[in-house]
């Protein structure tokens, strides 16, 4: 019988030079079990001027080599803004069912045109609509003036709204695209019933270069306690 100080899956001893290769490892098995809709939901928390904001997104990538992690939105909305003024963020992934989870935080760039576009083209489109529809985060008067700015775009593109079925390719906005944080920081958590859990850290400097991107240090490890 195990312990209840044995975490759900205990990290490796000694710790690896990167924490991305456990961190997929985590994320491809949420994605196996099924045990949740949206095993890719990621709470993106930012800041301006001190005041803290968080909201869960769909993670659409992780990339181990740049240490990144994509998301896409409307670049007008409360996290837009965000954003455009302090470009830094925290992410938090929590696989309750598994006793695990993953924190990261570091510098948040906007992905290139042909990253946006490419997954806009995967995008259905009933969202893509949506997306053209909603000034995100905007108040509205009423869910009737909300309905009636759908039709305003569905007539745009020639479309039905009751049978969302275009005969061309929706264009993306101007205004929706993705973002990538570059994790500075990572944090993996295996929860264990004792409350005896099992924690790391991976910490890095990231250089920015002229021309975009950035210049990354090795990643240092250290053993947390719970």
């Amino acid at each position: 019988m195990p312990s209840p100080f044995d975490p759900a899956r205990a990290l490796p001893d000694p710790l690896p030079p990167s924490p991305f290769p456990t961190l997929i490892a985590w994320f491809d098995e949420a994605h196996k079990l099924g045990a949740q809709p949206n095993p890719n939901a990621m709470t993106v928390a930012t800041s301006v001027d001190g005041l803290p904001a968080a909201r869960v997104v769909l993670c659409r990538g992780i990339d181990p080599d740049a240490g990144s992690f994509t998301f896409f939105t409307n670049r007008t909305s409360d996290k837009g803004r965000s954003l455009s003024q302090n470009p830094r963020a925290a992410v938090l992934f929590h696989w309750d069912h598994l006793e695990l989870q993953v924190r990261a935080q570091g510098h948040v760039v906007e992905s290139d045109d042909a990253e946006s576009d490419d997954y806009w083209n995967k995008r259905r489109d009933a969202s893509k609509l949506a997306a053209w529809a909603s000034d995100q985060s905007a108040p509205v008067a009423s869910r009737d003036e909300l309905a009636a700015k759908l039709r305003t775009v569905c007539e745009r593109f020639g479309i039905d709204p009751a049978d969302p079925v275009p005969t061309s390719p929706i264009p993306r906005p101007p205004h929706w695209g993705g973002y990538r944080l570059h994790a500075e920081r990572v944090e993996l958590w295996a929860g264990s019933d004792a409350r005896f859990h099992d924690r790391a850290a991976w910490t890095r400097t990231l250089t920015p270069r002229p021309a975009g991107g950035f210049d990354a240090s090795a990643w240092s490890s250290t053993r947390l306690q719970p």
